[in-house]
């Protein structure tokens, strides 16, 4: 006996919710603890550290004793206002979904992945700055605590640009040449690819101060 979940744009009597945005929940949720053992771990580094970051200035002969003077704030904000950006585009695709104006939404879809597309950029700058000056996730904990937490960040991201680019692509047939339920289903789907996007921006507007100001 197989469980079918039926696909279903409307609220389900028995959740409030539609059943695809109960699982997007879900899988946050899931990804809530994950990345909350990663800032929980690094709290716990930190405080057992005897030096934070414990690394020199890149060519000074002193130690640094904040991360900002190892790591790239410019850039990091530079990818703040990236992101940031990103979340306001991809609430516009799915608005301009719900106002029947197709072509306004692969515009903003489209700008959405390449914002992302962006990030992802200045972040690999980033890390060729760092292996530049021979600094990897083995060097110490600070780094490997660093690397660890913006990985795992930019995996996320490149995630969101497969889906998006699928939904700004192929995925648009279920739009262009479905029904009226379909084009309901398809602006729902978009609803739940925007709530991973923004979970993805939430995640690094914590992780900058954290690790690159604090």
């Amino acid at each position: 006996m197989s469980l079918q979940i039926p696909y279903e744009v409307t609220p389900r009597l028995d959740t409030g919710v539609n059943n695809a945005k109960l699982g997007i929940w879900l899988f946050l949720a899931s990804e809530i603890m994950l990345f909350g053992g990663l800032f929980a771990a690094y709290v716990f580094l930190r405080m057992g550290a005897d030096a934070w970051p414990g690394l020199e200035i890149y060519g000074t002969g002193e130690m640094a004793t904040r991360a900002d003077q190892i790591l790239n704030v410019p850039l990091a904000t530079l990818n703040t206002m990236i992101l940031i950006a990103s979340s306001m585009t991809m609430v516009m695709a799915w608005a301009s979904l719900k106002m029947d104006n197709f072509s306004r939404y692969k515009l903003y879809m489209g700008i959405t992945i390449l914002l992302a597309l962006g990030f992802l950029v200045v972040k690999a700058i980033e890390y060729g700055d760092k292996f530049d000056h021979h600094l990897y996730p083995a060097t110490n904990n600070f780094l490997g605590v660093y690397f660890v937490l913006t990985g795992l960040h930019a995996i996320h991201v490149t995630g969101g640009i497969i889906v998006n680019a699928w939904f700004w692509g192929p995925g648009t047939k279920m739009w262009t040449q479905g029904t009226a339920r379909d084009k309901a289903h398809f602006a729902n789907r978009i609803e739940i690819a925007g709530l991973y996007w923004h979970f993805v921006d939430l995640v690094w507007i914590f992780l900058f101060p954290t690790i690159y100001l604090i």
